[in-house]
Order: C-alpha cells, then structure tokens, then sequence
C-alpha cells in the first residue's frame, strides 16, 4: 500500500492571483510563497517520489486577513474548486483535499462544510489555522464551525500561523509554540467535551505537546490532560524518529499520521525521504508503522 502524506500543500494559480490582486506584498512577507512547486504541477511531478500520494491543502494565504466576509467566502468557494481540479487533473499524486473556510463568516463556513466537502468524494476536511480575526481558534465566535464539523463528521487540519502581535515571530520555534497553545485553548474552551466526534488533525507532531507531557499531565486538570490526547498529529519534524516515538508514546499509534508538509522544509520537494526514513527507525512494529503510513489514515476518513 503506497503511503498517504496527509499534510501536503500547494497553492491554486488562481486563487492566489487573485490574493496577489488584494495584496501584492504576500511573497515578500512569507518566503515559502516562492516555491515554484506549490503552483507548477508539471513541476511537482518532475520531484514527485512516483508512489506517497498527497492529501493536498493550502499554504496560509487566508482570504480574512484581507477582505472582508462575502469576499472572503467567496475566495474561499472559488479557491476550493480549483483546488478540488488540481487534484483531478493529477489523481496518480494527489490522493484528496482539504478545504480552506473564510473565518470571517461563519455562515458560510458552515456552508462549505454542509455543501463543498460533505459528499464529495475530492474532499477530506477543511482547514483551520491556530488564530483568525487576531483571536485564538478556541474563541466562542468559530464554535458553529466545529459544531457543523463535529455533525457532519468532517476531521479538522489544524495549521500555525504567527501571533502577529509578537515581535519575534521566526519559522523553527514560534509555529510550533502557536501550535501547541492553540491545541491547549482548544481544551480549555471544551471543545472535545462538546464535541466529542470532533476530528483534529494537527501538523508537526502536536508541537511541543509530547516533549511536556509531564507537565501536561500534573498541571491541567485530568480532565482536560485526558483530552490533549485526543489530537490526531502528523510527523511532519523533518525526520528526528526519536521525537516520532515520542509523539506515539504520547498520543498512542492509532493517532499519528505520516505527514510531511511537502514542498516545504527541505527543497526542492519537501522531506519526503526523509521522514519515511525517520517512520522506519522507529521503535514501533512494522504493523504500527503501516498504521501511521496509511493505516490511521483510512480508519480516520472511512
């Protein structure tokens, strides 16, 4: 069974043209906007490893940190159908996509869920990211969105962004350190109390959520140190098994998923290789491997 990279990316010509139109500043601000493998597929190919078949999504180009709500769902709406195209046009590569929701308009969050994604045989999830509106992905205005995701069940990519407040934002700590208090508020809010079929799937590893499991587990209440487990996580940390075996001890084998944020962190093409060797040093079994390769996957989405 060929592996499934359950956190890849690109970045529909279209779509971001269009966001180019809106703020032409986006690729100085983020470096990573430049890889020509985000847009030009024949270029993606040309790195493509010829079996790990990609669940496509995203880079954090976010209609509601530019426009406001009706625009922004429509850029959301449009975004996806190109999206839900390139994954058409190259079905040997990609093996679904995850859907991006304009944050800034609940009722048509809710809409693309009930109607873009449920159904559709293209589509996995949606993606969210750890703050919207400058306010944490917990906060009680986003709660119809993972109301309707919970219903519908429909799991959740849970992606960092920088807390735009802080001065001191940088791409090897911050996003992680983001990650994990977004995954904390989160819990705190309820959450996985109130939604208790909710999905989360969350990129590099869970951040820095295995690394303090102790403190996790003797400063929260047990209720809310039971529920940090609740998190699906990826492997995307650039190899590193030993972290791996960590995040699986922590979470427990059924939750870790093989993920790698393709094109992004090694170049041209991402660290493909690389964690596939990092799955293979890990001290689980071979089953367990096959688990996080594609297993988990399937189960997850059915």
């Amino acid at each position: 069974m060929a592996p499934i990279d359950v956190f890849a990316h690109v970045l529909p010509p279209d779509f971001y043209a269009r966001m180019l139109k809106i703020e032409p500043e986006i690729p100085k601000r983020y470096a990573f906007f430049n890889n020509p493998t985000l847009s030009d597929m024949a270029n993606r190919r040309a790195c493509w490893d010829g079996k790990t078949r990609q669940v496509i999504s995203f880079v954090n180009a976010l209609p509601e940190d530019y426009v406001g709500a009706d625009e922004a769902a429509k850029l959301c709406w449009e975004g996806n159908e190109e999206l839900i195209a390139m994954r058409r046009a190259d079905a040997d590569m990609f093996e679904a996509t995850v859907l991006l929701v304009p944050m800034n308009n609940m009722d048509e969050a809710v809409r693309i869920v009930n109607e873009q994604v449920c159904g559709n045989d293209d589509v996995v999830g949606v993606q969210i990211f750890t703050r919207a509106l400058g306010l944490s992905i917990a906060d009680e205005r986003f709660r119809p969105l993972f109301s309707a995701l919970a219903k519908a069940d429909v799991p959740a990519w849970l992606h960092p962004v920088f807390d735009l407040r802080k001065p001191d934002n940088n791409i090897v700590f911050s996003w992680e350190y983001e990650l994990t208090q977004a995954m904390m508020q989160m819990v705190q809010a309820g959450l996985l109390q109130e939604f208790s079929d909710l999905k989360v799937i969350c990129h590099h590893a869970g951040g820095m959520v295995p690394f303090f499991a102790g403190r996790v587990d003797r400063i929260l209440p047990s209720d809310q140190a039971a529920d940090m487990r609740k998190f699906y996580v990826d492997t995307a940390i650039l190899g590193n098994p030993k972290a791996l075996d960590l995040a699986a001890d922590y979470y427990g084998v059924d939750h870790v998923l093989f993920g790698t944020d393709a094109p992004l962190g090694i170049p041209p093409a991402g660290a493909t290789k690389e964690i596939l060797a990092a799955i293979d040093s890990m001290i689980v079994s071979d089953s367990d491997k096959d688990a996080i390769l594609f297993g988990n996957y399937q189960r997850i989405i059915g």
